[in-house]
Formats: C-alpha cells, structure tokens, sequence
C-alpha cells in the first residue's frame, strides 16, 4: 500500500511540475512578444504550431504565425494576465491585451487563450479575443 501512495504522489509531483514548466514558458513567451522579440518567442514554438483565432482565422506553422506578428504586432503589445490556470499539457491565460492599430490608436482586447504543449513547447493555441469598447 505504501508503495501505491509513493507512486501517486511521485506522478502527481511530476504533472504539477510539468504545469508549472508550461506556465512559466507561457510567461517566457509573452515578455519575449512584449519586447518585441517575436523571434525568441517562435523559439518556443513547436514547428507546426497552430493558431485559431475563434470566428475569425487560423493560423498554421512558424512561418503563417511569424508573418501575422510581423503584420499586427508593428509596436509590441502589452499583456495584463489576470488569471493564468495549467492543468497537464493546458495552460489557459485570462486577461487583456493592447496593440496599436496603423495610425497608432491604442486598442485593448480582453481576450482567453487556451494553448496546448507538446514537449515543453506550445503547439496550439485556441484564442477567444474581444474588443473592449469605450464606454459612450
């Protein structure tokens, strides 16, 4: 019986700490965007990565999501995590996210990306974006 206790507290060490890798790659990931090092954040990318964009695009494989932040990230965008919550190969990042449009006008989306990993490296994201307007 001890060494079934021993055993299921040794697996669940390991996917707590698998969680917490995947967090802080997630973490990594957003810094490297903010400062504009849309490469360094590729790095941490599986080769095939995947992004949907719900209701809206799909974006597949490096060179599809590096020409996207190359078009829409032209100014770094500025990350407010509110909630990040990981769970095996899942991170789900809660919070808001604000870019500049052409003419440099500042727009905040709230936005809830759910993003899957694949050896230490993440291989799809599912993201849930909304524009948050101003108040009339």
């Amino acid at each position: 019986m001890l060494e079934l206790i021993i055993k299921l507290f040794n697996q669940n060490y390991a996917f707590n700490r698998m969680d917490l890798d995947n967090k802080n790659v997630l973490l990594k990931a957003n810094a490297l965007v903010a400062e504009g090092n849309n490469e360094g954040f590729l790095s941490l990318c599986t080769e095939d990565i995947k992004w949907d964009f719900v209701g809206d695009k799909t974006l597949i494989g490096k060179e599809a999501v590096r020409a996207y932040m190359k078009e829409v990230y032209v100014k770094p965008p500025r990350f407010d995590v509110e909630n990040l919550i990981a769970e095996g190969d899942f991170v789900t990042a809660i919070g808001k996210i604000s870019t500049k449009d052409e003419d440099g006008k500042i727009i905040d989306y709230a936005y809830c990306d759910v993003w899957s990993f694949r050896d230490n490296k993440m291989a799809e994201l599912k993201a849930f974006v909304i524009e948050i307007k101003p108040n009339k």
